[in-house]
């Protein structure tokens, strides 16, 4: 509910006169605010990428050595877990002739494995050319918000959160997947909440929060290729532990050594 201040001023009708007038604080924005959804994004490329320029991502690829195959785009689709083969696709039904068409078979192959058969040599030149198409960099936007983006905010909302867990939860769906397992976001979430209350169950907002980023730092921590937790440790927690659950600017935070802010 918003903050309601009151203030006294001059009617000037007939003399002297007082009248009370309310001025309204802004309510919070959640994280689909354009503005902070570009945060959102910012914060996931440092991480990601080792850069705030989210934008210039969208012809990134390469091989990580994460057993996920290629890692590529904006969100760091995989080979290896099927998104990157659903966004081909989806690039194809709009854009049938494209230069990426040709290796959806590769693709499906390869799906649930670290194998590049199939898309080798020539898969990575292809992506870097076709990125630079207005067409398949809103088929990444498009992919990114059904599967990560929009569940991880959607979720959040439910459990009563705000800006900063919403990101908790969209940075946590897109390293780890949205499945069941305990590795994955659902996974995730279930160890958080039989450790703490989420604020829709009565429980506070902080504490749940520590709980959540404690179960995904265990589940980092479970693959070698994600053992480093500092976009949590030096990033998430930081902005938890100055109570910056609007996920206000200026932000400041390092992630793999690198220092990053956000002035406004």
């Amino acid at each position: 509910m918003a903050t309601v201040a009151f203030a006294l001023v001059n009617r000037g009708e007939r003399g002297p006169g007082l009248m009370m007038k309310a001025a309204v604080k802004p309510a919070p924005r959640n994280l689909d605010d354009p503005a902070k959804k570009d945060i959102a994004m910012r914060l996931v490329s440092s991480a990601e990428n080792s850069s705030l320029d989210w934008r210039a991502q969208y012809g990134y690829i390469e091989d990580i050595g994460d057993g996920r195959g290629y890692t590529a785009g904006i969100v760091g689709f995989t080979s290896g877990t099927g998104d990157l083969l659903q966004v081909v696709r989806r690039y194809t039904s709009a854009f049938p002739g494209n230069g990426l068409a040709r290796y959806l078979p590769a693709l499906q192959r390869v799906d649930g494995t670290a194998s590049h058969a199939g898309l080798d040599p020539g898969f990575p030149a292809a992506w870097r050319a076709a990125a630079t198409d207005q067409v398949l960099r809103s088929t990444q936007d498009g992919e990114r918000d059904r599967v990560y983006f929009n569940p991880a905010v959607g979720q959040a909302k439910k459990d009563g959160l705000r800006a900063l867990g919403q990101f908790v939860y969209y940075d946590a769906m897109v390293m780890h997947g949205p499945g069941a397992d305990a590795v994955s976001f659902g996974g995730i979430r279930a160890t958080a909440m039989r450790r703490a209350k989420t604020p829709a169950q009565g429980g506070g907002e902080v504490a749940y929060l520590h709980a959540f980023l404690d179960a995904r730092t265990a589940a980092m921590r479970t693959e070698a290729a994600h053992e480093d937790t500092s976009r949590v440790d030096t990033a998430q927690r930081v902005f938890l532990r100055a109570g910056n659950l609007d996920l206000n600017p200026p932000l400041r935070w390092s992630v793999y050594g690198d220092r990053f802010a956000i002035a406004k």
